[in-house]
């Protein structure tokens, strides 16, 4: 086998000769120093609309992204055509730093994590209290994947004129969730809108809850001027609405008051196989100093967890560690059993 040294002559070498009449590969990337920033609003089929200062322009992922995946509420930087002219199409070619995300699995037995959405604030967990009937352990899960992406919750119950809100509103008492409740005659005179609004201006939001509890409704209220979802009813025979909504998307609070709504698929089962238990206690700050004396890897939900004595000796409310627990016990536990 020839080899040859630090001075080889160009001319003795020998190339590979390109059969494809290209360039050659290089792991030499782009830099795109002149890309621009923009938002993604909504994936469609491999197609990206993203927002670039007032411009809407389509764009597609480049290839040197490889496998990864941009998702509504990226921030991305993006090169090519940024008119956002008709059957115009720009490249992201980079993809921002997630802040926050929205994870879910398809349920606890899949081990791949879909990123439902990146860089919200809070988590609007829209539930009806009847018709369909309330499903708290779908509102835990959401709560675990809030606490774990880094998200807010929100608690919307609707329909409080069909059944009292007093029941479920303690069950989540003691996790200082801040809630709205409205009517079905709030959601037709736009006050319920209202009274949602006053916890979504200036923030990023996403909405989530299963089909029929008037989560699309109430995203069509509050911003009008994109009004283009359409909304399904409960069936009367499996008590279950229709999913009317099939892909994320990110739309401007009304009045340009500052603000972003993302209005998600509706959900019948929200996996958490991605969540790591030890991520949720952060949701409990006051908690946290507790667990220094908790053995490693401890669920928090044991024997030895030192959370009893931290708690016992008046460091904590004890309905603050019942609910922590209730939320880890819900991975353990399918959606529905």
């Amino acid at each position: 086998m020839r080899r040859y040294g630090k001075h080889t002559d160009e001319d003795d070498i020998r190339s590979r000769p390109n059969r494809k009449g290209n360039r050659p590969r290089t792991s030499i990337r782009p830099k795109h120093e002149d890309a621009a920033e923009g938002m993604v609003l909504t994936v469609d089929r491999g197609r990206l609309t993203c927002l670039v200062e007032d411009r809407v322009v389509m764009a597609m992922k480049a290839r040197e992204l490889g496998r990864k995946a941009a998702v509504v509420g990226d921030r991305v930087d993006i090169v090519g055509d940024l008119t956002g002219a008709k059957d115009t199409l720009a490249r992201i070619v980079r993809i921002g730093e997630r802040r926050s995300v929205l994870r879910r699995t398809a349920d606890d037995d899949d081990p791949f994590e879909r990123v439902v959405v990146a860089n919200a604030d809070q988590l609007a967990i829209v539930t009806a209290l009847a018709d369909p009937e309330p499903r708290p352990r779908l509102i835990d899960r959401c709560l675990v994947a809030a606490y774990d992406g880094g998200l807010e919750p929100l608690l919307v119950l609707t329909k409080s004129d069909l059944a009292a809100p007093d029941e479920l509103l303690e069950m989540y008492g003691a996790l200082g969730v801040p809630h709205v409740v409205t009517t079905r005659e709030e959601f037709v005179d736009g006050l319920a809108a209202d009274r949602v609004r006053e916890y979504l201006v200036g923030r990023t939001t996403a909405f989530v809850g299963h089909s029929g509890v008037g989560k699309t409704t109430l995203v069509n209220a509050l911003v009008p001027q994109e009004k283009r979802r359409s909304t399904g009813h409960v069936n009367a025979v499996t008590g279950r609405g229709r999913h009317t909504t099939t892909s994320a998307l990110a739309l401007p609070l009304a009045d340009k008051q500052g603000g972003w709504v993302i209005d998600t698929p509706g959900v019948r089962s929200f996996g958490l196989h991605h969540v790591d238990p030890s991520r949720v206690i952060h949701a409990f700050p006051d908690l946290v100093p507790g667990t220094e004396g908790c053995p490693r890897s401890c669920s928090h939900d044991e024997k030895d967890c030192a959370l009893d004595e931290w708690v016992a000796e008046g460091h904590a409310d004890p309905a603050r560690l019942f609910s922590l627990r209730r939320l880890l016990a819900t991975r353990e536990r399918r959606e529905g059993d």
